[in-house]
């Protein structure tokens, strides 16, 4: 079968993407919008792959998905598509209304019209797999049972009310039309390719650079940390065998506060690439006034993926991330193509 990934040149896109052809010869298209989080130097290793067809455009494009939707003869969606950052989603909600909500819903729309016009056989075997976030939950005490599938809805930002929002509307093309679809709520991902906002990589850009590695608050908020080829291989079992219309919460079983992440993350550092002066990178930590509203624990339950489809993480926390801290000291180039000023700009306005 071919398959479409929307968001395909992101970072747990383009890992999916690259995953996919590890184990397949299946053709793949990828779509993306190229907007600051997108990179095809992520996909270059495929540029003479022949089963490998790259679409630069909009997942809200009607007419652009519906051409290639039948052009390629697609039989399965995994939707990465979305604008992902909840610091950018404070400072500009509508760029994440219409991405996250608008977008899902033209999407949907035109895989739903596509869908339609299969015959029986193929209408049966179509999958659309839409991808979210554990953040959609809330927040949880640090007492409180981790987040399972059938956990109430309660986002606190931006992002994840709008990432909610897209899982509504999933659920309810499932329950109205009848499309077959599945959703996985992952935990806070990490490793290769990632965009030097989020935590693990800015800290590592910042470490290699001698600037401060900013911890929000006390650093005592506690995330899920789950390394991105092992929510790859998540997502291949949920499309392989994941029941229709059912939901699995995909989750590494490493509950960090973020201050052991980036402490962690420095001893590392320490033994990789230590400082020619003998100093520590740990001693770059600097505590950032909180954000708004700031989620103070996410937890994934993640038994159910593990009990109906037989999947487990290989990765612990410290593997996965030394093997992320092996990759940017290996991928410079790739770290400094992807550093404008337009991002440090950010990073200044961010962080001071």
């Amino acid at each position: 079968m071919t398959i479409l990934i929307t968001g395909a040149a992101g970072f747990i896109g383009s890992n999916f993407v690259l995953d996919w052809f590890s184990h397949s010869k299946e053709d793949v298209v990828s779509l993306d919008l190229l907007t600051y989080a997108g990179n095809l130097e992520n996909l270059s290793s495929l540029n003479q792959n022949s089963h490998h067809h790259f679409v630069h455009g909009n997942i809200g494009d009607r007419d652009l998905v519906s051409s290639f939707l039948k052009k390629y003869h697609v039989m399965a969606v995994i939707h990465f598509a979305a604008e992902s950052h909840v610091d950018r989603s404070i400072h500009r909600p509508e760029d994440f209304i219409e991405t996250n909500i608008v977008g899902t819903y033209r999407l949907l729309e035109s895989v739903r019209a596509y869908w339609n016009d299969l015959d029986q056989e193929a209408k049966k075997a179509f999958r659309f797999l839409h991808v979210s976030t554990d953040e959609v939950y809330g927040s949880l005490n640090d007492k409180a049972p981790a987040f399972s599938e059938n956990y109430p809805y309660e986002p606190n930002n931006p992002y994840s009310a709008s990432k909610a929002a897209s899982d509504h509307l999933v659920r309810a093309w499932f329950h109205t039309y009848g499309l077959p679809v599945l959703t996985t709520n992952c935990s806070n991902n990490y490793g290769p390719y990632h965009f030097p906002e989020k935590l693990i990589p800015l800290c590592i850009l910042n470490a290699l650079n001698n600037k401060p590695l900013p911890v929000y608050g006390d650093g005592q908020q506690i995330r899920d940390w789950l390394y991105v080829q092992d929510h790859c291989s998540a997502i291949r079992e949920v499309l392989r065998k994941g029941k229709i219309g059912e939901t699995y919460n995909i989750g590494g079983w490493n509950e960090k506060t973020n201050l052991d992440v980036v402490k962690t993350l420095c001893y590392i550092l320490d033994e990789l690439k230590p400082k020619a002066d003998g100093s520590k990178y740990e001693n770059q930590i600097t505590y950032v006034k909180d954000r708004p509203g700031h989620d103070r624990r996410y937890a994934i339950d993640a038994s159910k993926i593990e009990r109906e489809l037989g999947w487990t993480p290989k990765e612990t926390f410290e593997t996965g991330l030394r093997k992320t801290v092996l990759w940017y000291l290996e991928n410079q180039a790739w770290v400094n193509h992807v550093v404008s000023g337009k991002y440090l700009h950010w990073i200044q306005k961010q962080y001071s």
